[in-house]
């Protein structure tokens, strides 16, 4: 069958059942456009490439399929740049296509021309720049069981104008054979049995959970690991929903901005079993000080990962389900039962406290995100931004289920939250959709309500408006003496106002006695609701 190299990128998404693009035509990507009239493939224009990238990171996460993402060439690429990053930190299955402009004027500075693949190679997993027409259909093949298996990221195909409008015999191949990458699966068997007698040896033992278990889909399989050899739980802010909330052996999440309790237990274990976590520096500030203390395990899809951040003594490289799987069959009950019995204490002695402020005016973040877990299902998709209003939703709002907590961690994204929650509505329709914003954030990609108008996408935010920069004000007051710089947002427009503008529905609050009241109001149907919560300025992140 001949066609052009525009319908040949058609079929072969086709072929690799993708369902939705998110995307921004230009000029350099209209062959495709056109092509894209006659497929079933449903197209959401969003109001930024940015907003694209995003948005295919957040229905990748809920739906466990590829996201795809579309911008022309120039500033349509490069503002996908951030999207990219952002899905590459975070291990999030991405392919983005890009236009590029003719393959005779690549280089010359033309119009609209910007090197994609070279500004991406340092946070993306391999990219593309298309020569020949006919490798088309092989490099999308490719491109896809790139993202998608191993350590999964985003791939970046660079596709000139010319491509797309010449043709070629269209055949997509079947299967997928590329020299040098060949992921690994099954862990060592050997060092399965280490890790089982380490944990049979062991009287302070405690599991690491990453953004990995979810990506593997081992939520179960850690939970069964978990209770059969009674060890306590952590988890970094990606690996939130690794395990139910409200689990007796959950300790919470560690680092920087986490719970007393596991970073106790980290801290004092004698025995560290890592999965699918790098160890990055907000998870574990002195790695040092747990490598004098405890014989550390690292499990991990990706052997780069394993001792870059701190020294190892059992190495795992495999899919974590699979090796999770080995150790279950393999390990016996740890000599544990004090050691938990003491973390279970500090955790109920050093717990988070929610109590409502006597304050006039101000709603409190906590207190109305432990609410709001009592009012949501554990369905509820809840998408966030950066700042306070991530931590607090961290530490917060109770998540009883893999995959339904949304946030950029590697990257630390603000304008995340929104264009990710439309992503997770689109890939999860029947399920709530909750983006917990600030004000700050909340305006990086506020144009996104645009593509919630236009697709009838009914996301909520619950957006905590105190008119601040709030956690970098926060870290100027703590670290800079309180010489506050660029951080005060006092010109923030009305909010409700311009929900309004799009026909949403919307709410301000700024008493705690009205939150209950707003929670059920916003959750009594699935359309667009703003609540807007006026939040002390001072009030702190922890």
């Amino acid at each position: 069958m001949r066609i052009s190299g525009a319908q040949a990128i058609v079929k072969s998404l086709e072929n690799e059942n993708v369902d939705i693009i998110f995307g921004y035509p230009g000029a350099a990507i209209c062959p495709f456009y056109d092509a894209l009239v006659d497929s079933r493939i449903k197209h959401i224009l969003t109001r930024s490439e940015q907003g694209a990238a995003h948005a295919a990171n957040g229905y990748a996460r809920v739906t466990g399929k590829t996201g795809v993402c579309v911008a022309t060439s120039g500033p349509g690429a490069t503002n996908l740049i951030t999207g990219i990053a952002t899905a590459y930190m975070d291990s999030i299955p991405m392919v983005a296509i890009t236009g590029q402009v003719s393959s005779e004027l690549v280089g010359r500075d033309v119009f609209q021309e910007a090197d994609i693949t070279g500004a991406t190679a340092s946070f993306c997993k391999h990219s593309y720049l298309v020569k020949d027409v006919n490798k088309l259909p092989r490099i999308i093949k490719e491109a896809f069981h790139i993202a998608s298996t191993g350590r999964p990221g985003p791939v970046v195909i660079d596709i000139p104008v010319d491509m797309q409008t010449k043709e070629l015999d269209f055949e997509y191949p079947e299967d997928v054979d590329i020299r040098g990458y060949k992921p690994k699966y099954k862990g060592h068997y050997l060092q399965i049995k280490k890790v089982a007698e380490a944990i049979s040896e062991a009287k302070r033992p405690i599991i690491c959970a990453g953004g990995g278990i979810i990506r593997a889909d081992a939520a179960n399989e850690l939970v069964e690991l978990a209770e059969k050899c009674n060890i306590p739980v952590t988890t970094t802010l990606m690996g939130i929903g690794s395990i139910p909330y409200d689990h007796p052996l959950n300790l919470g999440m560690l680092g920087s901005h986490g719970v007393y309790a596991a970073n106790y237990a980290i801290h004092r274990a004698d025995l560290l079993i890592i999965m699918g976590a790098r160890v990055g520096d907000r998870a574990v500030g002195a790695p040092h000080k747990i490598e004098d203390n405890a014989k550390v395990v690292h499990i991990d899809i990706d052997p780069a990962e394993i001792g870059k951040n701190i020294r190892v003594d059992i190495p795992v490289t495999g899919d974590v389900k699979l090796v999770l799987q080995q150790l279950i069959n393999m390990a016996e009950k740890a000599d544990s039962d004090e050691w938990v019995n003491k973390i279970k204490e500090i955790k109920e002695e050093r717990k988070l406290n929610a109590e409502v402020k006597s304050e006039s005016g101000f709603i409190n973040p906590k207190y109305l995100l432990s609410m709001l877990t009592e009012c949501i299902d554990e369905n509820t998709i809840i998408t966030t931004e950066v700042g306070q209003n991530q931590i607090w939703a961290a530490n917060w709002v109770g998540i009883k289920k893999p995959g339904k907590f949304i946030t950029s961690g590697g990257m630390g994204t603000m304008g995340y939250g929104l264009p990710a929650a439309v992503g997770a509505k689109v890939g999860q329709p029947s399920e709530k959709v909750i983006c917990i914003s600030g004000d700050g954030s909340f305006q990086m990609s506020m144009n996104e309500l645009g593509t919630m108008k236009q697709n009838g996408i009914g996301v909520k935010i619950i957006l905590f408006n105190n008119s601040r920069l709030g956690l970098v004000r926060e870290i100027q007051r703590q670290r800079y003496c309180g010489r506050y710089s660029q951080v005060f947002l006092d010109g923030n427009p009305d909010f409700i106002k311009l929900f309004e503008a799009y026909e949403f529905k919307g709410r301000r609050i700024s008493d705690n006695s009205q939150i209950e009241e707003a929670l059920k109001e916003m959750l009594s149907d699935d359309k667009p609701y703003l609540l807007e919560c006026i939040t002390n300025p001072e009030e702190p992140t922890l």
